[in-house]
């Protein structure tokens, strides 16, 4: 895990020494163990290195091996079998390093390189006999690939301030920042927040001509649904939905440093710690340690479970708590530190936990995104699972899933409406963001609605929707951002494209019955794990207290009235009136535009 930079000229100069440097110095935080600068004809890279695997200066980069060069941030956790493999091929290694494979395995494969890759990745390999640089994000979008393309050049890097510093503007993309206020969108398209900037998409290349300019990005990979798994029995399913987690975390547990696990006390995160636990005393007889945060609202408070299973596993488990004066202290931060606007307050309770490994000498994390898009374990899939039923099968599946959550069945029957009808909720969300004004709100794209609805239809079409583009890409931005500034690398075993590929294809009762969300993953929790968590109804997460956070409307109020930003974009604020989340939104933007000094194009 480290940090990336580059730049191209187009226009046959040099790139300035002097700027890849100032680009390395904003994330240094990515990357405390070493740096290192490669500045050859019109291609510069450069690199920030967290040492995770050979911590010798052999694991320096950028790396260089004949023609090739790459700047590399992430991790193969498959290194050691594609460089068995590679070994069959000829190819000598003279690392312990996963870069070193990568680099061989594009000699070996060139593009399609990728597609042997078990793992998180964002890289840039300068091909000196291809006149290219090649650039690749992994299949989820794990790590974070941004770039600014102009006439006269190319610039890359790990974090979108990297390239606001090669940049002479800092305007806010108008649809982006509806999308954000309206929907509740942050990642579904190329397009960041600030004008200009771009993502290189999960799972897409991109290639730069170093003769010739031109730029060419595609997608090299598309989730499967595979055939054979819906025609396997129950027990068969299960058993191998547990083998094939169980062997994403035994890769995710390959490390030169020392490794822990986060938990919340939910179920995702239970079932990862306590494998990982049973994984890690094959190899160590010290305890295998985990971090949780504590809410202190009692009703969002998971820590008892997570105590549970710390009992039952062995951990080393510490508790952080924060409280009120923390989140005053901190929010200007964790703005800053997350580059683009945030849907929740709750991810600061996951910057504590990071803080708190750090401070407990851990490098490594492992932690439960991706759980809940592969098994359907959101709430707002009931709808989509109902649709698949007759009349009568319908209704019993809503009286079962109202049993079995936090919502109601006449809440159960309005989520039907509000989740398959996009006009509907495109109606509903212009009426609740009424004090937006009315050009901001024809912003908005009501496709996005159309293309979620569209999606319902299909179980399977909305959680690919869900992985690639409406849910999982901002959640993973918040885990980067989080892990990073504290130089601690996440690892997230439910992402194993293997294993999401085996849960989308899994039927639909395998992910949702009777009621019970992520049936498969109950199942295996229900071998390991006391009831209480196999079997709980309600999940938070590392839920903040945003209830009390946000509970002083009066200086939330000083803070919108303060920003020029959300001043241009709204009528009159009933602050005491808005809910959490249409507050929140607001004053999250209102603390990015102070950090980021934006402007309005």
């Amino acid at each position: 895990m480290c940090g990336i930079a580059g730049i191209v000229n187009f226009d046959g100069s040099q790139p300035a020494r002097e700027q890849v440097q100032a680009m390395m110095d904003l994330i240094a935080h990515r990357g405390p163990d070493g740096e290192g600068m490669l500045v050859e004809g019109t291609v510069a890279l450069g690199h920030r290195r967290l040492a995770i695997l050979d911590l010798s200066d052999a694991g320096a980069q950028p790396m260089t091996f004949g023609d090739l060069s790459i700047v590399h941030n992430g991790e193969i956790y498959n290194y050691l079998e594609i460089k068995e493999e590679l070994g069959r091929y000829g190819h000598i290694f003279h690392t312990h390093t996963d870069t070193e494979v990568i680099l061989a395995a594009y000699a070996q494969w060139g593009d399609r390189c990728v597609d042997h890759f078990n793992g998180m990745w964002a890289f840039a390999i300068l091909d000196r006999n291809k006149h290219r640089l090649f650039c690749s994000r992994d299949r989820f979008g794990i790590k974070p690939f941004y770039y600014l393309q102009t006439q006269q050049r190319l610039c890359f890097g790990s974090e979108i301030r990297q390239l606001l510093a090669c940049s002479e503007s800092r305007t806010v993309h108008p649809s982006v920042l509806a999308d954000y206020l309206v929907l509740g969108l942050e990642e579904h398209t190329e397009n960041t927040f600030f004008s200009g900037v771009l993502r290189l998409m999960p799972g897409h290349n991109m290639s730069v001509d170093l003769r010739s300019g031109r730029v060419e990005v595609h997608a090299y990979y598309h989730i499967r649904v595979l055939s054979d798994v819906a025609k396997m029995n129950e027990r068969d399913a299960v058993q191998s939905y547990k083998e094939l987690l169980m062997s994403s975390i035994r890769l995710r547990l390959r490390s030169d440093v020392p490794v822990g696990t986060c938990l919340s006390g939910g179920l995702d995160s239970s079932v990862v710690a306590t494998l990982a636990a049973g994984l890690h005393k094959e190899k160590s007889t010290e305890p295998f340690r985990a971090i949780t945060a504590k809410s202190t609202e009692k009703a969002n408070d998971e820590s008892g479970y997570a105590q549970m299973v710390a009992q039952k596993s062995n951990l080393d488990w510490r508790v952080c708590e924060p409280g009120q004066n923390d989140f005053d202290a901190l929010l200007d931060e964790v703005v800053k530190l997350q580059e683009e606007p945030f849907g929740s307050p709750s991810i600061i309770m996951q910057y504590f936990v990071m803080k708190a490994a750090r401070e407990a000498g851990l490098v490594v994390m492992l932690d439960g995104q991706g759980g809940d898009e592969t098994l359907l374990g959101y709430e707002r899939y009931y709808p989509a699972a109902a649709r698949t039923r007759n009349a009568m099968g319908r209704a019993s599946f809503m009286i079962q899933a109202a049993r079995h959550s936090r919502i109601s069945l006449p809440s159960m029957l309005a989520y039907q409406v509000y989740f398959s009808m996009p006009e509907v909720r495109w109606r509903r969300q212009r009426t609740r963001y009424s004090f937006v004004k009315s050009e901001w709100l024809d912003r908005a794209d009501a496709n996005v609605l159309r293309e979620i609805s569209a999606s319902y239809a299909n179980v399977q079409s909305l959680q690919v929707l869900e992985l690639s583009k409406t849910q999982l890409p901002h959640l993973l931005r918040y885990e980067d951002r989080n892990s990073m500034h504290f130089a601690i690398e996440s690892r997230l075993p439910y992402l194993d494209y293997r294993l999401v590929e085996f849960a989308v294809s899994l039927p639909l009762e395998q992910k949702i019955r009777k009621g019970w969300t992520k049936y498969a993953l109950r199942q295996v929790a229900a071998e390991i794990l006391p009831n209480e968590i196999a079997w709980r109804k309600h999940k938070f997460g590392f839920e903040a207290p945003a209830s009390t956070w946000l509970q002083d409307r009066k200086q939330l109020g000083k803070w919108l009235a303060a920003s020029d930003l959300v001043r241009q974009i709204t009528n009159d604020l009933p602050v005491d009136r808005m809910d959490l989340n249409q507050l929140w939104r607001l004053v999250n933007l209102a603390k990015w535009e102070r950090a980021f000094d934006v402007k309005l194009g």
